[in-house]
């Protein structure tokens, strides 16, 4: 009896502890790697017998030719994406709102969700290339091209390619972030009934969400869209792929004089790093900005009584931009994998004249290694984020506090922070230590990015667990431990499966995280797929990418179809 109740204290008290270490997760390594980055943009840098501050870093970094080119792109096309995304999910939400199709969209955009940033953007690309599926359906009966013609897509100097690439990804993100607000039961409730209200008031439906749903709901946004804006801006797998070379946007350049072989650029790149964690925090001004102005210009529109803005306009154009985005997503999928398997493929045939499989088996035999590192990082760090993460669940639910509006921002630091910035102040920190331990520390920082990603994945369905079931354990003298093992954790098979699954995917299409911390000893899919992006054949990208987005998809189809199989046959 007394081991069984010193087992249950210990479970107490461990459990009581892992929002501090949740929180001290994911704190420490970033404002570590943000200070590990300050000293050597200011010269100190023992590694490279630095020991002076001085601005020598910035002094290299304000000499660069075309910085100021590189700093309008990281601007407009992490601004200007964001917007876009943000006006699109908007115009959905309120011309679908409580319809039937709201609900089939959410279902066609959520695998995108699962598609890494490098797949995307190779598909992509070879959408709106010259000589792309794009070009290939209208030629030559409408455009009269039989040569590929030279265009300026991708990588144009103002960057709209790095933008159609970020709204296609940013999109399905907040929309379901959206949607799952929305799907929380009272706050859901209420704003579905006051929406129906104002359309009983005479209001459109269009107008009654603007009006008395949106106002209620973007606080709630505001994070989610930071972070959508904050990847933007310093992304670097996007403009890698999609954007100009000469110059590039100022993260791409931050990496290159990272992994320059001489060493001293990494001082410059450091100074770099700074500068570009300024641009993301001068765009969230610039953002909170927007919303005032916004606010104070649409503050009179909201009391008005006006019923209608031309509401049947703006619902067909939602109409047709939906469906034309789908297309777009739809067609860069087909092109990717008509790549895959394109034998001979001359313009401007819509077709390849021929399809084999020699590059998929071409690949299969180099492909090893990378997917066993690919496998290997992303298991151990997810399955370390989901165990950390329903820990902290359930000491909410054994104290009675849930974390504060603090707690649930610094769960959101790793997103917020540009991980340009602070990735490369943990690798100061690694070399200063002599960490020579790549694996691990490639698992590490992947890690503070999959933690976010489960923990709102999973949050709500266990905060909102029927308390009954346990307490019913509880009186019949289940221990603390076994409560949660056998009463909540049953019950929560499916959403943990899912949050594993987009743990997983995160991992998996993480690239800079796993070149900077592996030093580029460690090869994963994504990292080959970039690679191959910037060099090698069509067909070869086109099939690491298929890959990149095969092992996430993988994930999610065992996540919907294993609870259903285990529940199906414990009813049998």
């Amino acid at each position: 009896m007394s081991k069984v109740l010193h087992t249950a204290d210990l479970f107490s008290r461990l459990v009581k502890i892992t929002p501090y270490c949740l929180l001290a997760l994911l704190t420490i390594p970033v404002l570590g790697g943000l200070i590990g980055v300050m000293l050597p943009a200011f010269g100190w840098a023992p590694v490279l017998n630095k020991t002076n501050m001085s601005l020598a870093g910035f002094n290299a970094l304000w000499d660069t030719p075309g910085l100021s080119q590189m700093i309008g792109l990281s601007i407009r096309t992490g601004l200007i994406s964001t917007l876009i995304a943000f006006a699109l999910m908007i115009i959905m939400l309120a011309a679908f709102f409580n319809s039937v199709w709201l609900k089939r969209i959410e279902h066609l955009l959520s695998p995108i969700l699962v598609i890494p940033h490098a797949a995307a953007a190779i598909a992509v690309s070879f959408l709106i290339a010259p000589s792309g599926l794009f070009t290939r359906l209208f030629s030559p009966w409408l455009t009269g091209w039989q040569l590929a013609p030279e265009g300026s897509l991708p990588y144009d100097t103002f960057g709209w390619s790095i933008i159609i690439g970020l709204v296609l990804k940013e999109l399905p993100f907040l929309l379901l972030i959206a949607l799952g607000i929305l799907a929380q039961p009272e706050l859901g409730k209420k704003l579905r009934k006051q929406h129906q209200i104002a359309v009983n008031l005479g209001y459109y439906p269009m107008v009654a969400f603007f009006k008395v749903v949106l106002p209620n709901l973007y606080p709630l946004l505001r994070l989610p869209i930071f972070a959508v804006l904050a990847y933007a801006s310093a992304s670097v797998e996007m403009p890698l792929i999609l954007g100009p070379n000469t110059p590039p946007t100022l993260a791409v350049a931050i990496m290159h004089w990272f992994n320059d072989v001489d060493l001293t650029l990494r001082i410059k790149a450091s100074a770099g790093a700074l500068l570009q964690l300024a641009i993301t925090v001068g765009l969230l001004l610039i953002w909170l900005l927007l919303e005032k102005v916004i606010a104070i210009v649409f503050s009179q529109s909201l009391i008005n009584g006006r019923r209608h803005y031309a509401h049947q306009l703006v619902r067909t154009f939602t109409h047709v931009f939906t469906c034309v985005i789908l297309a777009f997503i739809a067609a860069a999928l087909i092109g990717l994998v008509l790549w895959s398997v394109a034998g001979y493929w001359r313009f401007p045939d819509t077709l390849p004249s021929s399809l084999v499989l020699l590059h998929f088996e071409n690949a299969f035999t180099h492909i090893h290694t990378p997917l066993f590192n690919t496998f290997v990082i992303g298991l151990v760090s997810t399955g370390f984020a989901t165990i950390l993460v329903l820990l902290c669940l359930e000491a909410e639910q054994i104290t009675a506090k849930p974390l504060s509006k603090w707690a649930q921002i610094i769960i959101y630091l790793p997103l917020l922070v540009p991980s340009i910035a602070f990735l490369f102040g943990i690798v100061w920190l690694q070399q200063l230590l002599n960490s020579q331990h790549a694996f691990f520390n490639v698992i590490f920082v992947h890690l503070l990015f999959v933690l976010p990603y489960v923990f709102l994945s999973i949050a709500d369905s266990y905060r909102r667990l029927d308390p009954r079931f346990a307490r019913v354990a509880a009186s019949l003298g289940a221990s603390p431990w076994k409560v949660f093992f056998q009463v909540k954790l049953p019950q929560l098979f499916a959403p943990i499966l899912i949050a594993m699954a987009l743990g997983l995917a995160i991992s998996f299409g993480q690239y800079l995280s796993t070149l900077l911390a592996g030093g580029g000893r460690i090869a994963t899919i994504t990292t080959e797929a970039v690679t191959l992006a910037n060099g090698a054949s069509r067909r070869t990208s086109a099939v690491y990418a298929i890959l990149q987005m095969g092992l996430p998809l993988l994930g999610f189809i065992l996540a919907w179809g294993l609870p259903r199989y285990v529940f199906n046959n414990k009813q049998l």
